[in-house]
């Protein structure tokens, strides 16, 4: 007769055991659920890892600000969009804007494309808006190679403030609080570009120049025309007898730099 009383206690203690394990799993669902919901509300973007060898990360490195960027959102019609001049001319002539000063195309890739970057040199890249937005963008974010698609990513960073890696929480692109000084290492040079400069140089000869314990701070304007302002540069020079783009001014900074660190 107790043996039969015993299976029963047993049962019953079994029984209890299950439903505490089936309340964990709904607490686990409930858990993953929000997560999910999480991960939702920010957009996300495919990166690409890069891992530097633990000399490079011992090596100075480099870093691009590149200064008023034309990057504007407005509400044109019933959807807001980044403006550019060739679809939007006539809005921006409507309200008064000249629609040669909206040009989108601010030269990220050939930073990111560099050899530079895929040695792991790059520190940073730091975007400054013409309407005085700053925001981050990681050494090995991949980003989009039309100008649709790159268009809808600075439309969905500039209205969520932030875009994440794709199944992970690492932002890769992010707004963050002026002024770029802040992010920048102390022991810098930073070195600004304009063609109006007096000082033309051989890029190769000027920064084989600089101190081999010195972070180089590259600031190029990603405007279509004009001359950036910043008071933080401590040297302005000149890469070219001619106008460059943005784009050919940043192949030419790297390859004078990529030179000097013999990366090939």
């Amino acid at each position: 007769m107790g043996r039969p009383y015993g299976k029963g206690h047993k049962r019953k203690k079994t029984g209890e055991r299950y439903d505490k394990e089936e309340d964990e799993v709904e607490d686990k669902q409930v858990v993953e659920e929000n997560t999910e919901e999480e991960r939702e509300e920010l957009p996300e973007l495919e990166g690409i890892p890069i891992a530097p060898s633990a000399q490079t990360l011992k090596k100075p490195g480099v870093i691009f600000v590149l200064e008023k960027a034309s990057l504007e959102v407005a509400k044109v019609g019933k959807n807001y969009q980044i403006l550019n001049s060739e679809e939007h001319a006539n809005f921006l002539r409507r309200n008064n804007k000249n629609p040669a000063d909206y040009r989108p195309d601010i030269a990220l890739l050939s930073i990111l494309d560099s050899p530079l970057n895929k040695a792991g040199c790059l520190r940073a890249v730091y975007v400054k808006t013409d309407k005085g937005v700053l925001f981050e963008v990681k050494p090995y974010v991949r980003i989009p190679r039309t100008y649709k698609r790159f268009a809808g990513i600075m439309l969905q960073l500039l209205q969520k403030l932030s875009i994440a890696a794709v199944g992970k929480r690492e932002k890769l692109l992010r707004v963050i609080k002026n002024p770029v000084t802040q992010y920048l290492p102390l022991n810098s040079r930073k070195i600004g570009f304009s063609h109006s400069s007096d000082k033309l140089v051989d890029m190769e000869k000027y920064v084989a120049g600089v101190g081999g314990d010195t972070d180089l701070v590259f600031v190029v304007g990603a405007m279509s025309h004009g001359k950036i302002e910043c008071d933080y540069i401590d040297d302005f020079i000149s890469v070219s007898e001619y106008p460059l783009s943005a784009a050919w001014c940043i192949a030419r900074v790297c390859e004078g730099v990529s030179r000097k660190w013999r990366v090939l």
